[in-house]
């Protein structure tokens, strides 16, 4: 039987933002110690990231101010994330790849699973070019992005519009994401759910593994 690991971008396959603070600060040419906020990470210390979590503003709320901050300590008027990305990442964007991540795939490969992205801005943030120069990506059966759809998680027609180009059933998948919001949305419409906890992403991996493969 054929099975599925369906991985969130941001957060999942590549390292949070809130963990690459040295390589942005490097890319921006700021001085180290510059960027402090944590989220996850130190939510005592990031009341803008607890506003997020509690539901009072939304993610990409919280990234767009995120920007604007940083965008002004360098001189500019950011007006979205796609600009903090890319003013962070475009350089080497191999290099915030997870190796767990890397492990992850190899494993799920190694045993026959199909793979697919299901990201709400992986073009919108990161941008096309970023996609090209990912060779990880050719790995994947389908990359399913919301840039060009539309369709955000957590409607559960993102879930099962990957599911379906997959060409499997929601029962033969594992979905891993970040958001807790995006896990619900994928527990309502059936799929065998992992929340990625940013913190332990090997623990998370591993418990991703065992449900995709226990069979």
């Amino acid at each position: 039987m054929t099975r599925a690991l369906i991985l969130d971008f941001g957060g999942v396959i590549s390292r949070t933002l809130f963990e690459t603070h040295d390589q942005t600060e490097a890319a921006l040419g700021l001085p180290p110690g510059t960027l402090t906020w944590r989220g996850p990470f130190d939510p005592d210390s990031d009341p803008l990231w607890r506003e997020q979590q509690a539901g009072r503003i939304s993610e990409r709320d919280y990234w767009l101010q995120r920007s604007r901050e940083t965008g002004l300590l360098v001189g500019h008027h950011w007006d979205s994330m796609q600009q903090l990305v890319q003013g962070a990442r475009a350089a080497q964007p191999d290099l915030v790849i997870r190796p767990e991540a890397r492990a992850a795939i190899a494993q799920a490969r190694l045993h026959g699973c199909k793979l697919a992205v299901l990201s709400n801005e992986l073009d919108l943030f990161y941008g096309a070019q970023f996609r090209a120069r990912l060779p990880l990506l050719a790995d994947f059966d389908v990359v399913a992005d919301a840039t060009y759809t539309g369709i955000l998680k957590p409607d559960p027609r993102a879930y099962l519009d990957c599911v379906a180009k997959l060409r499997l059933t929601v029962a033969d998948c594992v979905f891993v994401d970040d958001q807790p919001a995006n896990v619900a949305g994928a527990r309502q419409v059936g799929l065998p759910t992992i929340w990625f906890n940013v913190r332990e992403p090997a623990a998370s991996f591993a418990q991703a593994l065992q449900v995709l493969l226990k069979n």
